[in-house]
């Protein structure tokens, strides 16, 4: 795997900033890395679940979390195993 040059992946950002953000993600140890990827993760999830709450504000924890497990989900798996079926969007 060859590595992407530095300025065709971050275009909006200027060059000084992106040489110093790549050198903070070169200078993180593996585990580092991973700890980031689960934060941001987390911080995505939190914005998701913030809208759907937003967007359904009649259904209760268990449907927002249902509902927010479906965005990764498919839809066979999600009745197969939580008996739910998003099309239908009721818990």
């Amino acid at each position: 795997m060859s590595a992407m040059p530095e300025a065709e992946h971050m275009t909006d950002t200027h060059p000084a900033m992106q040489h110093i953000l790549l050198q903070g993600y070169r200078r993180m140890t593996p585990l580092q890395k991973l700890q980031k990827v689960n934060q941001l993760t987390l911080a995505v999830q939190q914005m998701a679940l913030a809208r759907i709450r937003t967007q359904y504000p009649a259904d209760d924890g268990r449907t927002h979390l249902l509902r927010l497990a479906s965005l990764r989900i498919d839809r066979d798996t999600m009745m197969a195993a939580f008996h739910w079926d998003p099309l239908a969007g009721s818990a």
